[in-house]
């Protein structure tokens, strides 16, 4: 069978390496990956925050694709493509002497491929959620970066209608031309009233969808419009019908030709962004939920989903619902205790977040433990969710530390300052040193005050789910792992500001998120010149 084959090429591919791997699982997720391949069987890989960040479980699976037979697609992001194909796959196929066909495309070059394609993930939903029947069933797919998945598919799924779409709007409907125009106007005022927050964009209010509403009343053949209006219009008409409270839109029924939705149709979310220095606004229109749109997709061909830290628990439960993924094998590698443990500083007597004495205590924490760290060498980096908050921590800090302190650049010194958001350190840290001292100011717990993240709880609110550990929860952990993912590398210092993971019930599924570690009580210069010493 296919799985001992790929065990004993790369039990002896992993030798001639070194000697031991560095990452003792290999051969586990290798002979995983080779059963799904051949019993057609879907799986779901957790690997682990550390291991995620480094890369170096990829070996695995594509051993297995190089050996099996026929066709596989692999679903990676450009960067891990371009460390596939410079990297991973040309070692392997010089060992395993196989000349599998490579390719990086948005289709198979034919019926009788049997290499191994390379999609990116827009163009793999892009080919899935068409609606079209023309790509092939029953292709064996690696999913590489799970983690993200829900972002894929949610910015595939969501519908911007920009200015010149109402321009296009107006060429495609002339009949229609001056209620469009003034519907653009009426909605220029409305969402123009918002006032500014830190994100620019807002849920759409009532009287905005009203003049939706009453525009989408006017265009009397929807099926006739450009393309980006109908996909608009049909979530817009999913958005309406899911509204919960009483509304004068809901004994209308639509005019248009479009088929109404079912009621098992996911609800929408509805949100404007605005330039106000040009004094144009964008429309946008996504889906909630997920699961209903994602579950044909794993019914057509076997899928190994493999992510960093998924959920604590290994059958991922709340992950599988969210995209309707049913019957699968699950595995969750534990990590390496020794070689990725962290030590974690949890101060005991700050303020809790919520409370107007946080902004100052936390601001003369961060400049202690950098000055504590200051004299030794190594990126200390500050990790602050709250927009404002982040801005005056960059400006103090720089007062005193000068041009070392940087606000979400790439470009610093050998022992820098970097003050960031968790977005940029996401997208960047791989580029950056490893930092010696991670700071992080809370818990990255979804903001209330962000318009989306107030939607989307909205609607589990609606649905009588609990929103918390539903949604704020597992993004808040899963975020927070990959953070300190790089932090693992060197065994280094994570100081969290947040008390909430001592005074709240929930602490003790972050403090097991944030496994390996060593607690200790202090800090002191020493601990940075020796991060790796004995744990207080």
């Amino acid at each position: 069978m296919i799985e001992a084959e790929v065990h004993i090429s790369l039990h002896n591919f992993l030798r001639s390496q070194g000697g031991f791997p560095s990452w003792p699982h290999h051969l586990t997720m290798a002979r995983l990956v080779a059963r799904a391949l051949r019993t057609g069987r879907s799986a779901l890989i957790q690997v682990g925050a550390a291991c995620g960040y480094q890369g170096r479980y990829r070996t695995s699976f594509v051993a297995s694709a190089l050996m099996w037979d026929g066709a596989v697609i692999i679903v990676a992001s450009e960067g891990v493509q371009q460390r596939l194909l410079n990297v991973e796959i040309p070692r392997l196929q010089q060992w395993l002497q196989v000349n599998k066909p490579i390719r990086i495309g948005d289709a198979l070059p034919d019926a009788e491929f049997r290499g191994l394609l390379l999609m990116s993930p827009q163009a793999w939903l892009m080919a899935q959620l068409s609606g079209k029947d023309d790509f092939p069933k029953n292709i064996p797919t690696i999913i590489d970066g799970v983690d993200d998945l829900e972002d894929w598919v949610r910015q595939h799924l969501t519908v911007t209608i920009e200015a010149q779409e109402w321009e296009k709007l107006m060429l495609a409907c002339p009949l229609q031309a001056e209620e469009i125009r003034s519907a653009r106007v009426q909605l220029t005022h409305e969402i123009f009233q918002h006032p500014a927050n830190p994100y620019e964009c807002y849920l759409i209010s009532d009287p905005a969808v009203e003049i939706l509403y009453q525009l989408y009343s006017d265009l009397v053949d929807i099926s006739s419009l450009p393309e980006t209006w109908q996909k608009f219009w049909q979530l817009f008409q999913s958005y309406i019908q899911n509204l919960s409270s009483p509304s004068p839109l809901s004994p209308l029924s639509p005019p248009s030709p479009l088929s109404p939705p079912s009621p098992l149709s996911p609800s929408s979310l509805l949100w404007a962004t605005i330039a106000r220095r040009q004094g144009l606004f964008t429309l946008h229109c996504a889906p909630i939920e997920l699961n209903q749109i994602l579950s044909p997709i794993w019914q057509r061909q076997p899928v190994v989903l493999i992510g960093s830290a998924l959920e604590p628990e290994t059958e991922a439960p709340l992950f599988r619902q969210r995209l309707g993924l049913e019957d699968l094998t699950c595995l969750k590698f534990s990590s390496d205790n020794q070689r990725s443990a962290i030590q974690l500083y949890i101060p005991l007597q700050l303020p809790l977040p919520n409370t107007p004495e946080f902004q100052a205590a936390f601001i003369h924490k961060v400049r202690t433990l950098v000055c504590l760290s200051a004299t030794a060498p190594g990126l200390t980096v500050v990790l602050v969710g709250d927009v404002p908050l982040k801005s005056q921590v960059g400006t103090i800090l720089a007062s005193e530390f000068g041009s070392r302190v940087q606000v979400e650049k790439t470009c610093l010194d050998e022992n820098g300052i970097l003050v960031s958001g968790w977005e940029f350190w996401r997208e960047h840290q791989k580029v950056l040193p490893t930092p010696r001292l991670l700071i992080v100011a809370t818990l990255p717990l979804p903001s209330l005050e962000h318009p989306l993240v107030a939607g989307r709880v909205a609607h589990y609110k609606q649905t009588h789910q609990d929103w918390f550990r539903l949604y704020l929860l597992p993004t808040a952990l899963n975020e927070l792992q990959r953070a300190i993912a790089p932090v693992r590398e060197s065994q280094g210092i994570v100081a969290l500001l947040d008390t909430r993971v001592v005074n709240r019930s929930y602490g003790a599924q972050v403090l097991s998120a944030l496994s390996p570690l060593g607690r200790i009580n202090y800090l002191d210069p020493s601990l940075f010149a020796n991060p790796n010493g004995e744990n207080s």
